[in-house]
């Protein structure tokens, strides 16, 4: 619910909303885009110091506060009146987005949860999101042509303050519960993480995939309506993305259980650098475009939480939020750069780019299944006071040496 409404009303309707926020404001289209880069930047410079805040203190007052910095930026962003105004505004937002949404959810959730049921506590949060998100599409365009822009902002705005605020200080476990927890996990300190080659692994791995789907989602609609498609089939290609988004999460539980995710989540990179290469090829027949898209649907929906599970798996639940905020910030840079980058080079050469970079992301994985398979072959690690079985056989020991 908390994801929901944030998500909804600081990212989802910002798009539907960009066009009568750029004609009031007199500005142009991509001026007004670039409130969105700001936030991801501003999310970036503080993903590391909101992950420390989230390893020492847990998320209920930090992801609180977060909420209530969500309300406050969007009353500034409904009283924008410039540009920098509205940069301003998304400069809080993107604050809040770092403090209160997915990777705050996930470092919350990765403590509070054993080890064995994560994956699935993860997998719930990510499906409910993002099928509901999907509604704020239309309620944004309904409360826009209804109430007007600034006043459509305000309401979702409403929805943060009355669903997030409360339900983050009621459900978020308090600092005490957390450190009880946190006492009970194994875990590697993060130094001894930038140390460990897996960790670079895993971030150029997340790092293509992020750019590689940015880049293609931005210039998606644009290809295939140069290639011959009509407006109304390109513009409902996306929605193929979003349904495979969800159709692979339901599917992942019983393959990563029986594979491992690593493996899964190799293998739909593969898939998804495949169909991205294929679609310059093929792209002119509708069914086999729409095979193409559909998987990066199925590398995006397994990748969102395929990265937590990975980075738990690697360096334990301790130090869980400091350790996946430094990949954070390279991935948001990915997300803002590549992009620009796919339009400069248009056509088809920017699907070449987006499957090579897929396939990179499988490459960069592919020695962690290895890896993965010699933890579980790992010797008994003797258990300690208080520590729960789950805990040992999913997670290194705290222990300069991790196991590779």
């Amino acid at each position: 619910m908390t994801q929901t409404v944030g998500y909804g009303a600081l990212i989802q309707a910002f798009t539907v909303l960009l066009i009568p926020m750029a004609a009031d404001l007199g500005a142009s289209r991509p001026a007004v885009a670039g409130a969105a880069t700001i936030s991801t930047l501003v999310g970036a410079i503080a993903a590391v110091p909101v992950g420390h805040l989230l390893d020492r203190f847990g998320g209920r007052m930090l992801m609180s506060v977060g909420s209530a910095v969500a309300v406050v930026a969007v009353v500034v962003w409904a009283q924008a009146t410039s540009i920098a105004h509205l940069y301003v505004a998304f400069g809080m937002v993107g604050l809040a987005l770092a403090m209160s949404t997915y990777e705050a959810a996930f470092a919350v959730l990765v403590v509070a949860t054993e080890a064995d049921s994560r994956d699935r506590a993860i997998l719930a949060v990510t499906s409910i999101t993002g099928l509901a998100t999907g509604l704020y599409y239309p309620l944004a365009g309904w409360l826009e042509s209804t109430l007007g822009w600034r006043a459509a902002v305000l309401v979702m705005g409403g929805l943060i303050a009355a669903v997030a605020l409360p339900a983050h200080l009621w459900a978020v476990p308090a600092r005490a519960v957390h450190v009880r927890r946190v006492a009970r996990r194994t875990g590697v300190p993060v130094g001894t993480a930038l140390r460990d080659p897996r960790l670079y692994l895993i971030g150029v791995a997340f790092l293509a995939q992020a750019g590689a789907v940015a880049g293609f989602l931005l210039m998606l609609v644009t290809y295939l309506r140069d290639i011959g498609h009509s407006v109304a089939v390109a513009t409902t290609m996306p929605a193929i993305v979003g349904v495979l988004m969800v159709v692979s999460r339901l599917a992942l539980s019983p393959l990563a259980r029986r594979y491992g995710m690593t493996r899964v989540t190799t293998v739909s990179f593969v898939v998804q650098g495949l169909g991205m290469l294929a679609l310059p090829l093929v792209g002119a027949s509708l069914g086999l475009a729409v095979a193409c898209v559909a998987t990066v649907g199925l590398g995006q929906g397994i990748g969102v939480i395929a990265r937590p599970s990975i980075v738990a798996d690697a360096f334990g639940a301790a130090r869980f939020g400091s350790i996946i905020a430094v990949l954070t910030v390279p991935i948001a840079l990915s997300r803002s750069g590549t992009p620009l980058l796919a339009a400069w080079l248009a056509d088809w050469r920017f699907l070449v780019m987006t499957g090579v970079a897929s396939l990179a992301a499988a490459a960069a994985l592919a020695p962690l299944t290895r890896a993965r398979a010699r933890l579980v072959e790992a010797p008994h690690i003797p258990r300690q006071r208080g520590a729960s079985m789950s805990d040992h056989t999913a997670e290194p020991p705290r222990t300069s040496g991790a196991i590779r």
